[in-house]
């Protein structure tokens, strides 16, 4: 069921409190990578332009519930303020006579940014008296945050039983669509492509697409325990030897469906995986691996994973295919990217690290839908019930 929508509101006048995702890199006090506070500039502008105040809070980082200097919100104020073109009010604290100040200072039309919300514990909480407080400095709650929209915090999910109107800005009502989209009616072939270290991290997620698509590649260092767990020789690659049973069980599960479950064959070993030109190319399982590491899908994968990519015509992509950081070991998950910007249909990215993999290959506006969320978007890739959505009212 769709949610209320910003654009179903009329924010004439009103203070109208927007919880936004600027948790962004900093690098000697400036922002380092802009990415989500562009991502938050729709709502910002269309609440502007229907003659609202603003108030802007989000987290930065994990402060541990107490100030730290270097997690202060201040530089991304200065950077909101350029990319707006419009003055921005910083304030230095979240909640009380603080902020109430501030807000009066920016005036009828003005926009202000609270300090960190997690500088204060009962944020992380989910504290009632604390989200009651952030409450009284607005009149309508917008939660534009998608990727902390699985997180019961105050500010995403608490704030709402204090406001009576509450709705879904444009970046979040985006992400919503796009992700439930090829979820609930997707083109097919179907394919779901997952990367990254731990099996641990993505077994609802696994288990959710075995439901759903046609064929699941699995890459990166979570391939090993499913090698493992069919007696193959994995060296000192990451293995998650409590989740052997598991994955056998995912294996057969995706049989009794008819879904292909896509592992690599060869990859890319070596004994230092911050990158050396000591690594070779082996077929997975061949005990020449040694003592050594898999740190990449090797050449003959990259060819069986792009012809299914190819011929799909709805992809998700959550997870580089080995330590794609170190340059060496960059090259499976750059091949993974190209493969997905060349498919003839509905394209998905999720999570950080596949970000900047696009990013890398400068392909993104190849792509259908870039998620802004990691956990957010697996959540709800995995039919988890986000509570950051859940408590915003259906429209």
């Amino acid at each position: 069921m769709r949610k209320r929508s910003v654009t179903d509101l009329d924010l004439r006048g009103k203070r109208v409190f927007i919880r936004v995702d600027f948790n962004v890199p900093l690098r000697n006090g400036k922002v380092r990578d802009d990415t989500r506070i562009r991502a938050a500039l729709p709502t910002i502008h269309h609440a502007l332009n229907q003659g609202a105040t603003i108030v802007l809070a989000s987290h930065l980082g994990r402060p541990g519930g107490r100030p730290e200097p270097v997690l202060s919100l201040s530089p991304i104020a200065a950077c909101l303020s350029a990319l707006l073109e419009a003055p921005v009010t910083f304030c230095e604290d979240t909640i009380g006579s603080p902020a109430h100040a501030a807000i009066t200072h920016a005036g009828p039309g003005g926009i202000t940014l609270l300090e960190n919300t997690r500088f204060h514990p009962e944020e992380e909480q989910n504290d009632s008296a604390f989200a009651g407080a952030l409450a009284t400095l607005g009149d309508i709650y917008i939660n534009d945050a998608f990727g902390v929209a699985h997180r019961a915090h105050a500010s995403t999910e608490g704030i709402v039983k204090h406001m009576p109107t509450a709705a879904v800005g444009l970046l979040m009502e985006s992400e919503l669509v796009n992700l439930n989209q090829v979820i609930e009616s997707p083109e097919r072939p179907f394919v779901a492509i997952l990367g990254g270290a731990k099996v641990s991290d993505k077994i609802s997620v696994i288990q959710n697409f075995i439901d759903r698509v046609d064929t699941l590649i699995i890459g990166g260092a979570m391939t090993y325990t499913f090698v493992k767990a069919y007696g193959g020789i994995v060296g000192n690659s990451l293995v998650e030897d409590n989740k052997i049973n598991v994955v056998r069980n995912i294996q057969q599960y995706a049989n009794s469906k008819g879904v292909r479950l896509a592992l690599p064959r060869d990859h890319v070993v070596t004994d230092n995986p911050r990158g050396s030109d000591n690594h070779e190319i082996l077929q997975i399982g061949d005990p020449e691996i040694g003592e050594r590491v898999g740190v990449d899908i090797g050449p003959d994968t990259i060819t069986d994973f792009g012809e299914i990519i190819k011929s799909a015509r709805t992809v998700i992509w959550n997870g580089p295919m080995g330590v794609f950081e170190v340059e060496a070991f960059s090259e499976g998950t750059n091949a993974i990217a190209r493969a997905v910007a060349t498919v003839n249909g509905t394209t998905v990215i999720s999570g950080g690290d596949s970000i900047a993999a696009v990013n890398k290959v400068r392909l993104t506006n190849q792509m259908t839908h870039v998620s802004t969320g990691g956990g957010a978007s697996l959540q709800l890739l995995a039919g988890i019930e986000l509570p950051g959505i859940a408590a915003l009212p259906n429209l």
